[in-house]
């Protein structure tokens, strides 16, 4: 979430289908792309999600893994048997589910259809389509991923760090650091031009707080430029950080008043 912008409610309803493939390590790809569908998405607020290729990569690591073990168990307590309420993906190469006697894309399924989700293997045994699973090999939920961040904030407090973290917060900070990582290099690229070479790129190139905006699924920039207050709160903190103890206090006293140090020693 912190390298991708995703909601939690977005993250939560990930299934296999919605990952985009990983690059060939030869092909220089940074940020694999991927669509996001309406139908997961706050708002309907569907979008390209790029995924950096190394955390695209964990996430593999993870699902051959991690999640592998989690299927293992799961398979062993009989969880994947198909029911009557279960939704069969019988085609991984056509992602659907059979809703109400009608055949319905993956990227058409609400969050509550897609825990629904089985899909078969290549050796015909059945799984979870959900990306993200608990300990027992079922598909995580919303309230699952909240109670991770909150034992691991107990973690830290029984330990006496001072650290804590929510879902949102790791979106924040995907908001701020992207936000502030454009604008840099916007204007760096824009002090190298002249005039029309200037419109030209911002033309091409756009607004950084637009192409945020989308990322995080704002149908608003307003709601978008709020990042930018955080920006400017951080850039202020930071330069009052640099001061030197004492350096604005008065040192004497001459005709127009008080003296600072700053002028003493100008």
């Amino acid at each position: 979430m912190v390298r991708t912008g995703l909601r939690l409610c977005e993250h939560s309803a990930l299934t296999v289908f919605d990952l985009p493939e990983l690059p060939p390590a030869a092909s220089g790809i940074v940020n694999a792309r991927a669509v996001l569908p309406h139908a997961i998405s706050k708002g309907r607020s569907g979008r390209a999600v790029y995924w950096p290729v190394p955390v695209l990569r964990d996430v593999r690591d993870y699902m051959e893994w991690d999640r592998a073990e989690m299927l293992d168990y799961g398979r062993s307590r009989g969880f994947y048997n198909p029911t009557r309420r279960s939704l069969l993906v019988e085609d991984p190469a056509a992602p659907r589910g059979r809703v109400g006697g009608r055949w319905v894309p993956v990227a058409r399924l609400d969050a509550e259809e897609r825990r629904r989700l089985l899909v078969t293997t290549a050796d015909g045994r059945w799984e979870p389509a959900m990306v993200w699973l608990n300990q027992w090999g079922l598909p995580m939920t919303m309230s699952g991923w909240q109670q991770v961040f909150a034992d691991a904030n107990a973690r830290c407090r029984a330990q006496g760090v001072d650290v804590g973290a929510t879902p949102h917060m790791l979106r924040h900070s995907y908001a701020v650091i992207t936000l502030e990582l454009l604008c840099r290099g916007h204007l760096q690229a824009l002090g190298e031009m002249n005039e029309q070479q200037r419109l030209t790129y911002q033309r091409v190139f756009g607004d950084p707080l637009n192409w945020v905006r989308i990322r995080l699924g704002h149908r608003s920039a307003t709601t978008t430029a709020l990042y930018l207050h955080t920006l400017q709160e951080l850039e202020m903190r930071t330069r009052l950080e640099l001061v030197p103890k004492g350096a604005w206090e008065p040192v004497g006293f001459s005709d127009e008043g008080w003296l600072e140090r700053s002028e003493v020693v100008a």
